[in-house]
């Protein structure tokens, strides 16, 4: 017998109400059932974490272990006979499960905050962070520098150097546009941080213009995210600017 399936997952219908009745399903229709039951947007760049219970991701990487093993056969591969290939599709399952889209399904790493006991005030300037991606249109790769400037003010928190690597990374790690990953980085600080002003630059080569379609290997893309006080002064603003390290056009 067949396991019992999702009727139009995405409209407000409810077929099943508890965990037990969804235990039939594959962990991807389950984990889907819980985000569509709250509400809450699935896309590429979204973090679905808290509705993943524990063991399923080994069932989701087996769920897309089969599937990529469908998407080799239809490219005429012949993955029994050819060594290269046997393993791929469970190679390809747990790079992204596991690496490259880590940043959806993993929580937010633990992140240590410290009170701005000495009332800092002084820009400072975090960078150049490497950040990889994933282009969410043809999922080639994202690989650039992220440099993140900061006015605290005396109620700010402040954390350890190195967590904001983790955070880039966490963000990052989702297939993404480059415009919305700035934004979703900025809005994270934001929130915790709680400057006076937050700047954000990132420089990244796009792997689906150098690897694909115009094979340009000379562009990158350059955006910014500027707030607070980086938006309203310009000379604060030149001065980050001016003081961003291994900047490929400074």
């Amino acid at each position: 017998m067949s396991p019992p399936q999702l009727s139009n997952v995405s409209s407000p219908a409810r077929i099943f109400r508890t965990e037990e009745e969804l235990s039939g399903l594959p962990a991807s229709e389950r984990v889907r059932y819980r985000l569509v039951t709250a509400d809450r947007r699935y896309h590429a760049n979204d973090n679905i974490a808290e509705f993943v219970r524990e063991g399923e991701l080994e069932e989701i990487k087996a769920e897309v272990q089969a599937r990529l093993g469908e998407v080799l056969k239809a490219l005429v591969i012949d993955t029994e006979s050819d060594h290269n290939t046997q393993d791929t599709a469970a190679r390809v399952a747990k790079m992204y499960v596991d690496e490259i889209f880590r940043g959806r399904y993993r929580p937010m790493p633990s992140v240590t905050e410290f009170p701005n006991a000495e009332r800092l005030n002084e820009l400072m300037i975090v960078g150049p962070i490497t950040v990889r991606s994933a282009c969410s249109h043809h999922l080639c790769p994202i690989i650039g520098k992220v440099w993140i400037g900061l006015l605290p003010n005396e109620h700010s928190n402040l954390i350890g150097l190195s967590k904001y690597s983790r955070i880039c990374d966490w963000i990052m790690s989702r297939p993404q546009i480059q415009e919305e990953a700035v934004t979703m980085l900025a809005n994270e600080l934001q929130e915790r941080v709680k400057p006076d002003g937050l700047a954000i630059v990132m420089e990244a080569d796009h792997f689906c213009m150098h690897w694909r379609g115009v094979k340009d290997n000379q562009s990158a893309m350059v955006n910014s995210v500027m707030r607070g006080a980086f938006l309203k002064d310009s000379h604060l603003r030149r001065e980050f600017l001016s003081l961003l390290p291994n900047r490929k056009n400074t």
